[in-house]
């Protein structure tokens, strides 16, 4: 794990308050990303009439589409093909990144997290309560991989292809996601 390119540079991009990014290498089992995760605290807050309908709505006016509500794999698993943005609507969660080597990372209500292709997730640990939208830029449709060090290579040509996004999922084209995937 990394800080990501230019996060902290006096005299470059520095994030919002509550932002932390995470830089995953392979690690022979799971491709990850040299994309930094994207951990942005409170950056949502979820309505108290309609949490899922506050995440999917500001997703979807920034490109991030083809959105679900449910949890988080509780194994190990990336997505070759897509980039992937997770809210969390509600509870808490411990979940590990970068593969079973990675790192656990806490996230709670009114988090958003957003995921670059290849890169492995797997939901620790959950409060009862702890519900999740996610969605993929473009609305693409996501392929799911666990950890297999025999798909690593085709895996890695997939990722390869996956266009940068061109917003945000949260703030749109002038968000840290555009920022610090450059």
């Amino acid at each position: 794990m990394a800080e990501a390119k230019g996060y902290g540079d006096p005299h470059g991009y520095n994030a919002p308050l509550g932002t932390e990014t995470y830089v995953f290498r392979s690690n022979g089992i799971v491709p990850n990303s040299s994309l930094p995760l994207i951990v942005r605290r409170g950056a949502i807050s979820p309505s108290e009439h309609d949490a899922v309908r506050t995440f999917k709505t500001t997703f979807a006016r920034n490109g991030w589409t083809n959105a679900w509500l449910n949890g988080i794999h509780d194994y190990h698993h990336y997505h070759p093909n897509t980039h992937e943005v997770l809210g969390i609507v509600s509870g808490s969660a411990q979940v590990r990144f970068g593969g079973e080597d990675g790192d656990l990372v806490a996230v709670s209500a009114g988090d958003v997290v957003i995921i670059p292709a290849g890169v492995a997730h797997a939901c620790i640990n959950a409060s009862d309560d702890f519900s999740v939208v996610g969605a993929y830029p473009g609305g693409a449709d996501y392929d799911t991989i666990r950890d297999d060090p025999n798909a690593l290579a085709a895996s890695q040509q997939r990722i390869a292809q996956v266009p940068l996004p061109d917003t945000d999922p949260v703030d749109g084209p002038d968000g840290p996601l555009v920022k610090l995937w450059i």
